[in-house]
């Protein structure tokens, strides 16, 4: 038997220890990552001790850049959910499209309070109002749900710096701004399809009526709607300065290049680079949405710690996929199955594609997919001509295929199931369509842009 051959077949067994350790085991996954890792390393015939060094080279050079850009985005997120200020966008953007509109309304929502706050959270601080609108329409509570949940969905995968398409961009190390710029390119139209589109079709098949123990009465509603909430103008603004500062500063590093001596631009790379920027957001939403609006330095102060009990988690899982990564490479594995993939002419796109989803459909978690999708894709990159641009939408496709086929191994699936009052046959008809129907049309897109670009 040959090195390389011995090589696939290692990796092979690697990734079927990972999946065996999450789905029968249940392991942790960052554990379970870890001593895959080692086993790829082992196998591939890597002395000890120089797996071990990879393992630390590998979790220091991810995390490095993961673990601020990720505990500054959750502190966001965790303010933003403690102010209401999700719940304003929401409500404000209902009264702006109106009722029979609304559809569109919280598809919108959705994405943009995904940005900051996690899914699970998001739903939530949201659903009341899908609950409220549901009980006074009488339509179906898929009607208001489905595009709710696509905007959150889309955004979660999509669009950082939510901590998924985060972990992608560090790992396949592409610039922020291309991961942000195809992220709503493509997360756009797969939200209007799966949202308002699918949402309006699959409330005619299946009439769900608000669960018993979900039920608001019309008093606890009509003080939800009319406590104070800080401002739509001001929510929509903090939301947008991150995207808007790591946009331009992507847009002026292609102008003058990342190595210009131009005085404006260093500044202007700066300000945009994921760490400053986020840190720019963070102080003004502890000023406008904390000091200002009433809390104490030392209140602001708990709400930001309280936010990086969940987002460690997400790190740590985040940093074994690096050391996943760097032990394909630092192995050989990566040359072998770069030459493998670029011999049989299969566009990296769609083996991104294709590998996460295999690894989404047998695990069921979408951060992991992702991970696991961006570690066997690195070291394949590594050896191929790709341009900063081409990364952006290999990065997109890989999340796409961390979205699709969301089932019963999935935590969302049974968060949605519980909310929303279903069957587990009404959430595969229902939420793993929708998943799916996100991750296609997210995969259609930067398909037909790698042709482009």
């Amino acid at each position: 038997m040959s090195h390389e051959l011995w090589l696939i077949i290692a990796t092979i067994i690697g990734i079927a220890l990972l999946l065996f350790l999450i789905m029968k085991i249940k392991l942790h996954a960052f554990v379970s990552l870890l001593i895959a890792s080692l086993f790829i390393g082992v196998a591939s015939g890597m002395k000890p001790l120089d797996i071990i060094d990879v393992i630390e080279s590998g979790m220091g050079g991810t995390l490095g850049f993961i673990a601020v850009v990720v505990g500054l985005g959750a502190m966001f997120g965790e303010v933003l959910k403690v102010s209401g200020g999700a719940e304003r966008l929401a409500l404000t953007l209902i009264d702006k499209f109106g009722e029979k509109r609304s559809q569109w309304a919280l598809g919108f929502t959705g994405f943009l309070v995904a940005i900051p706050v996690f899914l699970d959270v998001a739903i939530v601080i949201l659903i009341p109002i899908v609950y409220s609108l549901a009980t006074r329409t009488k339509k179906s509570l898929l009607y208001f749900g489905i595009p709710l949940l696509a905007g959150l969905a889309v955004a979660h995968s999509f669009v950082p710096p939510t901590p998924g398409p985060m972990t992608v961009a560090a790992m396949l190390n592409v610039d922020l701004g291309w991961v942000i710029l195809f992220g709503i390119a493509a997360g756009i139209p797969a939200m209007i399809l799966a949202g308002p589109v699918f949402g309006k079709y699959i409330s005619k098949k299946i009439h769900l009526e608000v669960p018993d123990y979900q039920k608001l009465d019309e008093e606890v509603s009509s003080v939800r709607e009319k406590k104070d909430l800080p401002s739509f103008t001001l929510i929509f603004t903090l939301i947008l300065i991150p995207l808007v500062l790591i946009l331009v500063n992507t847009v002026t590093g292609a102008i003058v290049g990342e190595d210009s001596t131009n005085s404006f631009a260093e500044i202007v790379q700066f300000v945009g680079h994921p760490f400053v920027a986020l840190i720019i957001t963070v102080v003004l939403t502890f000023i406008t949405l904390g000091t200002r609006r009433g809390y104490s330095g030392d209140e602001v102060q708990e709400i930001a710690t309280k936010a990086l009990e969940p987002a460690g988690i997400i790190i740590l899982i985040t940093g074994a996929g690096g050391v996943f990564k760097e032990v394909l490479i630092q192995s050989g594995v990566g040359d072998v199955m770069g030459n493998m993939v670029v011999g049989a002419g299969l566009p990296l796109v769609v083996a991104a594609f294709v590998i996460t989803t295999l690894v989404r459909v047998a695990q069921g978690s979408a951060t992991v997919a992702m991970v696991t999708g961006a570690g066997l894709m690195a070291p394949i990159i590594e050896i191929s001509s790709v341009t900063e641009p081409q990364l952006g939408l290999i990065a997109i496709s890989i999340a796409s295929g961390a979205t699709v086929l969301s089932h019963v191994n999935d935590s969302g699936f049974w968060l949605v199931n519980r909310f929303f009052g279903m069957t587990t046959g009404e959430t595969l008809k229902t939420w793993t369509v929708m998943e799916t129907i996100i991750g296609l049309t997210g995969f259609a897109v930067v398909f037909i842009l790698s042709f482009i670009i």
